[in-house]
């Protein structure tokens, strides 16, 4: 799998996209800089009456309900029926899953809607499975290996690729699952690296009419950028100076060195 990540990596290099982003205003910087050093620009919007004109011009549409209120909810809602209009790949980040029953009632609007890709850590994709499927409840502090049957099943219940971020990150669509065990523990000390996570793979599926596909080259990219980061890093201030960097200068030779994928 490694040879069709690298062309997905060169295609999308030759494709920039560009990437509506309506996202929680902790990360918006953050996002929108990791979208412009990787190589694609973001345009960070939440107005309804554009939501239409920019539906027909972007490449890919990022969800991320961090930081709820029922403007942006509404919002969310209205891009996504353009996306699905426009025929434009959505990614929904489903961040704070299982916090609050607002949240959980968005998610179930959202979900409704049919995203393309979802992306969580694994608490949130198991806290998703658990209000959406019939299956069991989700302890908060869950990892990557624990949150594999649920996204199998969430899978199978939305349709979507569903990513779940950790340690190792699971990639799975319709009974392929890949596993990239790329990454640094310390980038779970920077806040919003899940959401720039999100980000980068609204990017690529832009560029690619394969989503399992673009996610698993995304967090390919990202996992590595990681590992680079990490390497010149003294605390997680510099790491995210560095991942940018990274980011920036990441190359096909530098991803084929260090990616570290495998296939369930």
């Amino acid at each position: 799998m490694k040879d069709t990540i690298i062309s997905t990596f060169n295609h999308f290099k030759s494709n920039p996209t560009l990437v509506q982003s309506i996202t929680n205003y902790v990360v918006m910087n953050n996002t929108a800089n990791a979208l412009l050093a990787v190589g694609a620009s973001p345009i960070m919007a939440h107005a309804h009456p554009e939501m239409g004109d920019l539906s027909k011009i972007i490449s890919s549409l990022v969800i991320n309900i961090g930081t709820l209120d029922e403007y942006w909810v509404d919002s969310m809602l209205l891009a996504a029926d353009c996306a699905n209009e426009n025929q434009k790949p959505w990614v929904l980040d489903p961040v704070g899953a299982g916090a609050s029953a607002y949240r959980n009632e968005v998610l179930t609007q959202l979900l409704a809607k049919k995203p393309s890709i979802i992306r969580g850590n694994a608490s949130e994709i198991m806290a998703l499975a658990s209000v959406n499927i019939q299956s069991r409840g989700v302890d908060s502090s869950n990892s990557s290996d624990e949150a594999l049957q649920a996204g199998i099943e969430l899978s199978k219940e939305t349709g979507a690729v569903v990513c779940t971020s950790g340690a190792k990150d699971y990639i799975i669509k319709e009974g392929r699952v890949a596993v990239i065990s790329n990454g640094h523990p310390m980038m779970a000390k920077v806040t919003g690296m899940g959401c720039t996570a999100s980000a980068i793979v609204g990017a690529f599926a832009g560029a690619s009419e394969d989503a399992f596909l673009a996610t698993a080259t995304a967090m390919a990219v990202m996992g590595v950028a990681g590992d680079i980061a990490a390497e010149q890093a003294t605390g997680p201030g510099t790491l995210q100076l560095h991942f940018y960097d990274a980011l920036y200068q990441l190359n096909e030779q530098e991803l084929v060195k260090r990616l570290h994928i495998d296939q369930l």
